[in-house]
């Protein structure tokens, strides 16, 4: 941990002003909005960059396959010269994204007061991302170009199966492996809201773990819980800013939420539709190829690609993710909402609920309402304001009926 940061502590267990639980001001509503814009331009930015990017790198990459050919080691090994060609095109890229990268997750999260880290403690978090990023792509893209020289013609069918069985490793280790590396993890300690939990989870037919607090504070005052992880590895994860500014009813709201994930199966019917999007994504990449090398005039052998296929790859599939992506934020909506009736249901806690997700778009500056299509082209969640009408549209009574825990 770099010494430039503030312990896991500091923002959390200060004391501090009670967050409020009541709407948002005009004024808090405006600055919102202005983090929305300012954030949603930056993505959109991003994502062009992106393909703007791996155009040019997949239009210079047989120059840069041949340059590299040049070298009697890299001459004599397809993967080493794959490696290599790798590291030219991600680090390259690291560079031309740099600015937006520093703008985007340091200079705005400073401008409107969310985040708590210095200069030189988002830099070496971010050279922590950059490194594992790099670390788990090469292998990835390293194994595709192995599954395509053995399997050929039929290549996209097994990556979609081998790329599935990755998401489930990946799964069961990004909270017991990756997510420490970043924050630190430790097991809740309030005997009381640990019950709480248990208690929602056990009619829920939930099994997990443990319950941890995750110091999101150590980088930003926003507030999160999730359940993560697979099988043995599930468990719960609650930010010490949520346990710092919410109450144990809203809380208990908040994990019911997550419980209604598991209730509604929406784990395994995303791996599943991760299944269908890898194999759909894998044949378009199939065919965009064929047409690419008949474009070059160069006949495609699967069992011989080229090492400049690499960000060709890169390309194809990072156009068919921008355009799959509104369909999988509809999903996830959908699942969203199934989760949140869960939430409301399940504890009959209504005004707890509406109090949470007051004070979740005050604490992370999120506009309540946005324009209807950023929604539907950008967003994986429901805008808060359509929560909580969802919430206020309940059946009469519900806001003080007992909590069902």
């Amino acid at each position: 941990m770099s010494n430039s940061e503030p312990s896991s502590t500091s923002a959390a267990s200060a004391e501090v002003e009670p967050l409020s639980d009541s709407e948002l001001s005009p004024e808090e509503r405006a600055e919102a909005q202005r983090y929305g814009r300012l954030g949603l331009a930056c993505e959109v930015a991003d994502k062009l960059l992106d393909l703007v990017y791996l155009t040019a790198a997949a239009l210079a990459a047989p120059w840069l396959d041949q340059w590299l050919a040049g070298n009697s080691h890299l001459a004599q090994s397809d993967t080493l010269r794959l490696i290599a060609l790798f590291a030219i095109v991600f680090t390259l890229h690291a560079a031309v994204s740099f600015p937006l990268s520093l703008f985007s997750g340091h200079v705005l999260e400073h401008r409107f007061k969310l985040s708590t880290l210095t200069l030189g403690g988002w830099f070496v978090r971010y050279l922590k991302r950059m490194g594992l990023a790099a670390a788990l792509s090469l292998a990835l893209f390293v194994g595709l170009f192995w599954l395509i020289w053995l399997c050929g013609w039929w290549w996209w069918l097994v990556a979609a199966a081998v790329f599935f069985l990755v998401s489930v490793a990946l799964g069961q280790l990004v909270p017991v492996l990756i997510m420490p590396l970043f924050y630190k993890i430790v097991p809740l300690d309030r005997p009381e809201l640990a019950q709480r939990i248990a208690e929602l989870a056990e009619p829920a037919g939930l099994s997990v773990e443990g319950t941890y607090r995750i110091d999101f504070s150590v980088e930003t005052v926003k507030a999160n819980a999730a359940l993560a992880g697979l099988g043995r590895t599930r468990r719960v994860l609650l930010g010490d800013t949520l346990l710092a500014n919410f109450s144990n009813d809203e809380i208990a709201v908040v994990f019911a939420h997550e419980v209604g994930h598991h209730v509604h199966r929406h784990l395994p019917k995303m791996l599943v539709g991760g299944l269908l999007v890898s194999l759909a994504g894998f044949f378009v990449c199939h065919l965009a190829l064929g047409g690419w090398f008949a474009a070059l005039g160069q006949p495609l052998d699967y069992h011989t690609l080229p090492v400049f296929a690499l960000p060709i790859i890169m390309l194809i599939l990072a156009v068919f993710g921008l355009l799959f992506e509104p369909l999988q934020n509809t999903v996830s909506r959908h699942f969203e909402r199934e989760a949140d009736r869960y939430a409301l249901d399940a504890t009959g806690m209504r005004e707890a609920f509406r109090s949470a997700f007051r004070k979740l778009a005050r604490l992370n500056k999120d506009d309540p309402d946005p324009p209807r299509l950023e929604v539907i082209l950008w967003h994986s969640h429901p805008p808060i304001g359509e929560r909580l009408a969802a919430a206020e549209s309940g059946e009469p009574g519900a806001a003080d009926r007992p909590a069902r825990l």
